[in-house]
């Protein structure tokens, strides 16, 4: 059996391990500094066995010698966002926490495959592969699967129709700056730009934009973990599988899309071993210069951390 390790026992990582859990792909280790969490996550997701029917194994603690052996690592630990917080205030205290992370992995992990879902999630990834021994194909970050989920959620709601047939398309920034693209947008293989107007379709990209930031204001103590634990899985379950499947990650550019040294929200190809390849999608020259713009602001984010 596999083995997935999660760091950050908060609503993100215990709903990502219950996810995992359910789908039998992999045992789970819960690792949290707050030790008391995830012991009591992990003991109340053992009591859960029963009433679902099914075994798994699920362990938990603050050592993180526990890791070793994990075929991937899923980072989310950090502080949420909270109302009336932009992704980029977390930065710093955020990062302090992304390096000693990075660095524990590398002593008891350095061979898994990473996935970071800590915000500001672009910058995170990239100040993670500035401490992290592997390369851009093995640590990655959560991002666009989450946006183009989102994007397909509130266009099958606009359209009445299950999100299932909806291909969703959305890069860049995870946050205010990304950019859904609706003209590669697919609904059961037509464009979605040949099926609403023009102002419908922005105020789906408007709603799609601010819906991270609408539902921290909603829960008011917190953020969303319902969907970003599914994206995760979705992720994991690609890569365990070797499904070679296209998803939006977080990824370090080297002069796609002409971008680099940037960590930004790209389709790749998920499969064993983690990235197969990066997809090169073709944009428009606008579309194309808000991406590189939109990879400008991570970089000077970044550049903020590196100051410090």
């Amino acid at each position: 059996m596999a083995r997935i390790s999660i760091i950050g026992a908060g609503n993100v990582g215990g709903m990502a391990a219950l996810r995992i859990l359910g789908e039998k792909i992999a045992d789970v280790v819960l690792v949290d500094t707050a030790e008391n969490l995830a012991l009591a996550k992990a003991c109340d997701l053992q009591d859960a066995r029963g009433a679902l029917g099914f075994d798994y194994s699920i362990s938990a603690g603050s050592d993180f010698s526990l890791i070793s052996g994990s075929d991937i690592v899923i980072i989310t630990a950090g502080l949420a966002r909270k109302p009336g917080m932009k992704r980029e205030d977390l930065l710093n205290k955020n990062a302090e926490i992304i390096e000693s992370v990075a660095k524990e992995i590398n002593k008891y992990a350095d061979k898994a495959i990473c996935i970071v879902v800590s915000n500001p999630v672009d910058v995170m990834t990239r100040y993670f592969l500035s401490v992290f021994n592997a390369d851009r194909f093995r640590a990655f970050g959560m991002g666009m699967n989450l946006d183009a989920s989102r994007f397909a959620n509130l266009i099958a709601k606009k359209l009445k129709i299950s999100p299932n047939k909806i291909k969703a398309v959305v890069l860049g920034a995870h946050g205010e700056n990304m950019l859904p693209l609706p003209r590669l947008t697919l609904v059961e293989g037509k464009p979605l730009t040949s099926l609403l107007s023009k102002d419908e379709i922005e105020e789906l990209v408007k709603q799609t934009v601010s819906r991270g930031a609408y539902i921290v204001n909603l829960y008011a103590c917190g953020s969303a973990y319902f969907a970003p634990s599914a994206a995760l899985l979705a992720m994991a379950r690609a890569i365990l599988n070797n499904s070679q499947e296209t998803i939006g990650a977080s990824v370090y550019l080297n002069g796609e899309y002409g971008i680099r040294d940037v960590c930004i929200g790209v389709p790749v190809i998920l499969g064993s071993g983690g990235i197969k390849e990066i997809v090169n999608l073709q944009l428009t020259k606008d579309e194309l210069y808000t991406l590189q713009t939109s990879a400008d602001s991570l970089k000077s984010n970044f550049n903020l951390i590196a100051c410090n």
